[in-house]
Protein backbone atom coordinates (compact mmCIF):
# COMPACT_ATOMS: atom_id res chain seq x y z
CA UNK A 1 0.00 0.00 0.00
CA UNK A 2 1.01 3.57 -0.97
CA UNK A 3 2.34 5.54 1.74
CA UNK A 4 -0.52 7.83 3.28
CA UNK A 5 -0.70 11.63 2.88
CA UNK A 6 -0.54 13.11 6.35
CA UNK A 7 -3.06 16.16 7.39
CA UNK A 8 -2.23 18.07 10.64
CA UNK A 9 -4.79 19.58 11.68
CA UNK A 10 -7.32 17.37 9.70
CA UNK A 11 -10.93 17.94 12.16
CA UNK A 12 -10.04 21.95 11.40
CA UNK A 13 -11.93 23.38 8.86
CA UNK A 14 -9.60 23.53 5.92
CA UNK A 15 -7.90 20.29 7.03
CA UNK A 16 -10.95 18.16 7.08
CA UNK A 17 -11.74 19.81 3.87
CA UNK A 18 -8.48 18.81 2.27
CA UNK A 19 -8.68 15.47 3.65
CA UNK A 20 -11.92 14.94 1.99
CA UNK A 21 -11.14 16.20 -1.30
CA UNK A 22 -7.32 13.66 -1.07
CA UNK A 23 -10.11 10.64 0.55
CA UNK A 24 -12.63 11.57 -2.88
CA UNK A 25 -9.97 10.62 -5.26
CA UNK A 26 -8.48 7.68 -3.51
CA UNK A 27 -5.45 8.92 -1.53
CA UNK A 28 -5.13 7.16 2.15
CA UNK A 29 -4.58 9.68 4.76
CA UNK A 30 -3.50 9.82 7.80
CA UNK A 31 -5.23 12.91 10.24
CA UNK A 32 -3.93 13.94 12.89
CA UNK A 33 -5.34 16.70 15.28
CA UNK A 34 -5.60 17.04 19.53
CA UNK A 35 -9.04 17.99 19.27
CA UNK A 36 -8.70 21.51 21.36
CA UNK A 37 -11.52 23.29 22.56
CA UNK A 38 -10.49 26.79 21.09
CA UNK A 39 -14.17 26.02 19.87
CA UNK A 40 -16.61 23.59 20.18
CA UNK A 41 -14.83 20.00 19.43
CA UNK A 42 -18.29 18.53 18.80
CA UNK A 43 -17.64 20.34 15.53
CA UNK A 44 -14.25 18.95 15.01
CA UNK A 45 -15.56 15.14 15.69
CA UNK A 46 -18.57 15.73 13.66
CA UNK A 47 -16.08 16.35 10.85
CA UNK A 48 -13.89 13.77 11.45
CA UNK A 49 -17.10 11.37 11.56
CA UNK A 50 -17.95 12.65 8.04
CA UNK A 51 -14.41 11.62 6.37
CA UNK A 52 -14.84 8.19 8.29
CA UNK A 53 -18.03 7.83 5.96
CA UNK A 54 -16.28 8.95 3.01
CA UNK A 55 -13.95 6.58 3.91
CA UNK A 56 -16.79 3.34 3.97
CA UNK A 57 -14.81 1.53 5.93
CA UNK A 58 -12.09 1.30 3.37
CA UNK A 59 -9.14 2.00 6.38
CA UNK A 60 -8.07 4.74 3.55
CA UNK A 61 -8.64 7.22 6.59
CA UNK A 62 -7.23 6.77 9.49
CA UNK A 63 -7.04 9.15 12.70
CA UNK A 64 -4.66 10.41 15.20
CA UNK A 65 -4.90 12.16 18.39
CA UNK A 66 -1.73 13.92 19.01
CA UNK A 67 -0.19 17.83 19.38
CA UNK A 68 2.54 18.14 16.77
CA UNK A 69 4.05 20.19 19.24
CA UNK A 70 5.11 16.87 21.14
CA UNK A 71 8.55 16.11 19.61
CA UNK A 72 8.90 12.70 20.32
CA UNK A 73 5.38 11.36 19.80
CA UNK A 74 5.02 13.46 16.49
CA UNK A 75 8.17 12.03 14.93
CA UNK A 76 7.31 8.55 16.27
CA UNK A 77 4.67 8.72 13.99
CA UNK A 78 6.42 10.13 11.21
CA UNK A 79 8.62 7.78 11.28
CA UNK A 80 6.44 4.82 11.51
CA UNK A 81 4.28 5.76 8.98
CA UNK A 82 6.80 7.21 6.64
CA UNK A 83 5.20 9.72 4.53
CA UNK A 84 6.08 11.47 1.48
CA UNK A 85 4.06 13.67 1.72
CA UNK A 86 2.60 16.30 4.52
CA UNK A 87 0.06 18.72 4.38
CA UNK A 88 0.50 20.94 7.78
CA UNK A 89 -2.66 22.86 8.94
CA UNK A 90 -2.54 22.50 12.39
CA UNK A 91 -1.97 25.57 13.94
CA UNK A 92 -3.36 27.69 17.02
CA UNK A 93 -5.95 29.76 14.67
CA UNK A 94 -7.79 33.37 14.99
CA UNK A 95 -6.66 37.14 15.19
CA UNK A 96 -8.35 38.25 18.00
CA UNK A 97 -7.39 35.32 20.31
CA UNK A 98 -3.72 35.87 19.89
CA UNK A 99 -4.05 38.90 21.66
CA UNK A 100 -5.09 37.58 24.88
CA UNK A 101 -3.54 34.24 24.84
CA UNK A 102 0.06 34.68 23.33
CA UNK A 103 1.16 31.64 24.58
CA UNK A 104 -0.74 29.16 22.62
CA UNK A 105 0.03 30.47 19.32
CA UNK A 106 4.11 30.46 20.73
CA UNK A 107 3.85 26.79 21.63
CA UNK A 108 1.52 25.03 18.55
CA UNK A 109 2.47 27.58 15.93
CA UNK A 110 6.21 27.78 16.16
CA UNK A 111 7.09 25.14 18.25
CA UNK A 112 4.86 22.96 16.91
CA UNK A 113 5.88 24.12 13.42
CA UNK A 114 9.61 23.26 14.59
CA UNK A 115 8.76 19.63 15.71
CA UNK A 116 6.80 19.04 12.03
CA UNK A 117 10.20 20.36 10.47
CA UNK A 118 12.73 18.70 11.85
CA UNK A 119 10.45 15.19 11.64
CA UNK A 120 9.93 16.26 7.81
CA UNK A 121 13.69 16.52 7.85
CA UNK A 122 14.33 12.95 9.32
CA UNK A 123 12.18 11.14 6.90
CA UNK A 124 13.37 13.14 4.04
CA UNK A 125 9.25 13.72 3.20
CA UNK A 126 9.21 14.53 -0.28
CA UNK A 127 7.03 17.83 -0.34
CA UNK A 128 5.74 19.78 2.49
CA UNK A 129 2.67 22.00 1.95
CA UNK A 130 2.18 24.23 5.29
CA UNK A 131 -0.42 27.08 6.04
CA UNK A 132 0.16 30.56 6.00
CA UNK A 133 -2.16 33.40 5.82
CA UNK A 134 -2.89 36.82 4.31
CA UNK A 135 -2.66 38.27 8.00
CA UNK A 136 1.25 38.34 6.73
CA UNK A 137 0.62 41.43 4.83
CA UNK A 138 -0.44 43.36 8.27
CA UNK A 139 0.10 47.00 7.94
CA UNK A 140 0.57 46.66 4.05
CA UNK A 141 -2.19 48.78 1.91
CA UNK A 142 -0.79 48.27 -1.25
CA UNK A 143 -3.62 45.80 -3.04
CA UNK A 144 -4.04 43.63 -3.95
CA UNK A 145 -1.73 41.87 -2.08
CA UNK A 146 1.41 40.49 -4.03
CA UNK A 147 4.14 37.83 -3.09
CA UNK A 148 6.30 40.34 -4.11
CA UNK A 149 5.76 42.75 -1.51
CA UNK A 150 7.18 42.84 1.48
CA UNK A 151 5.53 41.44 4.93
CA UNK A 152 7.66 42.73 7.80
CA UNK A 153 4.76 44.40 9.32
CA UNK A 154 2.27 41.96 11.19
CA UNK A 155 -0.27 43.55 13.42
CA UNK A 156 -0.69 40.34 15.22
CA UNK A 157 0.78 37.78 17.24
CA UNK A 158 -0.94 35.01 15.25
CA UNK A 159 0.50 37.33 11.58
CA UNK A 160 3.93 37.06 13.58
CA UNK A 161 3.53 33.46 13.93
CA UNK A 162 2.76 32.82 10.41
CA UNK A 163 5.83 34.89 9.03
CA UNK A 164 7.95 33.27 11.18
CA UNK A 165 6.34 30.54 9.36
CA UNK A 166 7.57 31.38 6.12
CA UNK A 167 11.38 32.12 7.80
CA UNK A 168 11.54 28.44 9.30
CA UNK A 169 10.30 26.31 6.26
CA UNK A 170 12.91 28.50 3.62
CA UNK A 171 15.51 27.84 6.06
CA UNK A 172 15.07 23.96 6.10
CA UNK A 173 14.72 24.42 2.61
CA UNK A 174 17.96 25.54 2.10
CA UNK A 175 19.66 23.56 4.62
CA UNK A 176 18.36 20.08 4.44
CA UNK A 177 17.09 20.49 0.49
CA UNK A 178 13.13 20.22 2.14
CA UNK A 179 10.49 20.99 -0.80
CA UNK A 180 8.21 23.14 1.06
CA UNK A 181 4.89 25.31 -0.40
CA UNK A 182 3.12 27.90 1.89
CA UNK A 183 0.06 28.84 1.27
CA UNK A 184 -1.04 32.53 2.42
CA UNK A 185 -5.26 31.99 2.58
CA UNK A 186 -7.53 34.79 2.45
CA UNK A 187 -10.91 34.51 4.81
CA UNK A 188 -11.88 31.18 4.02
CA UNK A 189 -15.28 30.42 4.40
CA UNK A 190 -17.84 27.34 3.40
CA UNK A 191 -20.03 24.60 5.24
CA UNK A 192 -17.88 23.16 8.19
CA UNK A 193 -16.98 27.04 9.24
CA UNK A 194 -15.14 27.54 11.82
CA UNK A 195 -17.95 28.86 14.75
CA UNK A 196 -15.49 31.99 15.89
CA UNK A 197 -15.37 33.36 12.04
CA UNK A 198 -18.03 35.85 10.78
CA UNK A 199 -19.94 33.64 8.55
CA UNK A 200 -20.82 31.26 11.38
CA UNK A 201 -21.51 34.52 13.97
CA UNK A 202 -23.19 35.91 11.85
CA UNK A 203 -25.32 33.17 10.76
CA UNK A 204 -26.57 32.51 14.36
CA UNK A 205 -27.32 35.83 14.82
CA UNK A 206 -29.69 36.58 12.46
CA UNK A 207 -31.56 33.04 13.10
CA UNK A 208 -31.83 34.00 16.50
CA UNK A 209 -32.72 37.50 16.01
CA UNK A 210 -29.66 38.88 17.53
CA UNK A 211 -27.56 42.15 16.65
CA UNK A 212 -24.49 41.34 14.56
CA UNK A 213 -21.14 43.39 15.43
CA UNK A 214 -19.76 44.65 12.10
CA UNK A 215 -16.70 46.09 12.86
CA UNK A 216 -14.51 49.19 11.48
CA UNK A 217 -18.30 50.48 10.98
CA UNK A 218 -18.54 48.38 8.17
CA UNK A 219 -16.10 49.81 6.11
CA UNK A 220 -14.28 46.27 5.34
CA UNK A 221 -13.56 44.38 2.50
CA UNK A 222 -12.52 40.20 2.52
CA UNK A 223 -11.13 38.58 0.01
CA UNK A 224 -13.81 35.67 1.04
CA UNK A 225 -12.67 32.29 -0.80
CA UNK A 226 -14.94 29.13 -0.78
CA UNK A 227 -14.06 26.22 1.13
CA UNK A 228 -13.58 23.97 -2.11
CA UNK A 229 -11.66 26.28 -3.56
CA UNK A 230 -8.52 26.27 -1.32
CA UNK A 231 -9.02 22.35 -0.67
CA UNK A 232 -8.40 22.16 -4.71
CA UNK A 233 -5.74 24.58 -4.62
CA UNK A 234 -4.03 22.55 -1.12
CA UNK A 235 -3.50 19.74 -3.56
CA UNK A 236 -2.74 21.38 -6.77
CA UNK A 237 0.13 22.48 -4.96
CA UNK A 238 0.61 19.24 -3.23
CA UNK A 239 0.69 17.43 -6.38
CA UNK A 240 3.66 19.73 -7.68
CA UNK A 241 6.53 20.20 -5.19
CA UNK A 242 8.33 23.08 -4.57
CA UNK A 243 11.69 23.51 -6.60
CA UNK A 244 14.47 26.10 -6.72
CA UNK A 245 14.02 29.23 -8.76
CA UNK A 246 16.86 28.85 -11.59
CA UNK A 247 16.34 32.11 -12.05
CA UNK A 248 16.51 33.36 -8.59
CA UNK A 249 18.84 36.45 -8.51
CA UNK A 250 20.43 37.00 -4.98
CA UNK A 251 21.08 40.80 -5.49
CA UNK A 252 17.54 41.17 -6.47
CA UNK A 253 15.67 38.41 -4.56
CA UNK A 254 12.24 37.25 -4.95
CA UNK A 255 10.79 37.50 -2.16
CA UNK A 256 8.21 34.29 -3.27
CA UNK A 257 10.91 32.19 -4.65
CA UNK A 258 14.37 30.86 -3.67
CA UNK A 259 17.64 29.21 -4.50
CA UNK A 260 16.00 26.62 -2.03
CA UNK A 261 13.21 24.18 -3.23
CA UNK A 262 10.55 26.93 -1.29
CA UNK A 263 7.98 28.64 -2.59
CA UNK A 264 5.22 31.13 -1.43
CA UNK A 265 1.82 31.33 -2.60
CA UNK A 266 -1.45 33.73 -2.07
CA UNK A 267 -4.68 31.83 -2.78
CA UNK A 268 -7.92 33.72 -2.55
CA UNK A 269 -10.71 34.62 -4.72
CA UNK A 270 -9.16 37.54 -6.24
CA UNK A 271 -12.83 38.95 -5.70
CA UNK A 272 -13.02 41.81 -2.41
CA UNK A 273 -16.25 41.91 -1.61
CA UNK A 274 -17.59 44.77 0.64
CA UNK A 275 -18.50 43.54 4.68
CA UNK A 276 -21.82 44.97 4.07
CA UNK A 277 -22.25 43.32 0.93
CA UNK A 278 -21.52 39.78 2.32
CA UNK A 279 -24.30 40.01 5.05
CA UNK A 280 -26.78 40.81 2.31
CA UNK A 281 -26.18 38.03 0.76
CA UNK A 282 -26.49 36.19 4.03
CA UNK A 283 -29.89 37.74 4.71
CA UNK A 284 -30.90 36.46 0.99
CA UNK A 285 -29.83 32.79 1.66
CA UNK A 286 -31.24 32.27 5.46
CA UNK A 287 -34.28 34.82 4.47
CA UNK A 288 -33.96 36.74 7.51
CA UNK A 289 -32.49 40.63 7.59
CA UNK A 290 -29.62 41.30 10.35
CA UNK A 291 -29.61 43.94 13.09
CA UNK A 292 -26.37 45.53 12.44
CA UNK A 293 -24.58 46.69 15.55
CA UNK A 294 -21.38 48.85 14.07
CA UNK A 295 -18.76 48.60 16.05
CA UNK A 296 -14.93 50.13 15.77
CA UNK A 297 -12.11 48.29 14.53
CA UNK A 298 -10.41 45.32 16.76
CA UNK A 299 -7.08 45.92 17.36
CA UNK A 300 -4.89 43.41 15.12
CA UNK A 301 -7.50 43.54 12.20
CA UNK A 302 -6.72 45.08 8.90
CA UNK A 303 -9.78 46.88 6.68
CA UNK A 304 -9.14 45.10 3.67
CA UNK A 305 -7.82 41.90 2.05
CA UNK A 306 -7.70 41.14 -1.74
CA UNK A 307 -4.98 38.42 -3.45
CA UNK A 308 -3.15 38.72 -6.36
CA UNK A 309 -3.21 34.89 -7.84
CA UNK A 310 -1.45 35.20 -10.66
CA UNK A 311 1.44 33.26 -9.23
CA UNK A 312 -0.32 30.19 -8.31
CA UNK A 313 -1.91 30.04 -11.32
CA UNK A 314 1.32 29.88 -13.56
CA UNK A 315 2.29 27.36 -11.50
CA UNK A 316 -0.29 25.14 -11.03
CA UNK A 317 -2.86 26.38 -13.25
CA UNK A 318 -5.88 27.41 -10.78
CA UNK A 319 -7.27 30.03 -9.18
CA UNK A 320 -10.75 29.81 -6.95
CA UNK A 321 -13.55 30.92 -9.05
CA UNK A 322 -16.65 30.41 -6.60
CA UNK A 323 -19.16 33.44 -6.69
CA UNK A 324 -20.10 35.01 -3.44
CA UNK A 325 -23.55 34.45 -4.11
CA UNK A 326 -23.07 30.70 -4.88
CA UNK A 327 -20.93 30.16 -1.74
CA UNK A 328 -22.87 31.69 0.80
CA UNK A 329 -26.06 30.01 -0.44
CA UNK A 330 -24.19 26.49 0.01
CA UNK A 331 -23.06 27.75 3.30
CA UNK A 332 -26.68 28.50 4.58
CA UNK A 333 -27.98 25.37 3.55
CA UNK A 334 -25.55 23.56 5.21
CA UNK A 335 -25.73 25.82 8.59
CA UNK A 336 -29.66 25.51 8.68
CA UNK A 337 -29.28 21.58 8.08
CA UNK A 338 -26.25 20.81 10.61
CA UNK A 339 -27.60 23.28 13.17
CA UNK A 340 -31.74 22.39 12.73
CA UNK A 341 -32.93 25.82 11.92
Amino acid sequence: MAAPVLVTGAAGFIGAAVTAALLERGESVLGVDTLNPYYDPALKRARLERLERLAAGSGQFRFQLLDVADAEAFGALVAAEAPDRVVHLAAQAGVRYSIDNPAAYIQSNLVGFGVVLEACRQQQVGHLVYASSSSVYGGNRQMPFSEQHPVNHPVSLYAATKKANELMAHTYSHLYGLPATGLRFFTVYGPWGRPDMAPMLFARAILAGEPIKVFNQGEMRRDFTYIDDIAAGVIRCLDKPASADPGFDPFHPDPATAAAPHRLFNIGNSQPIPLLRFIEVLETALGRPAIRDLQPMQPGDVPATAADTSALEAWVGFRPSTPIETGVARFAAWYRQFYGV
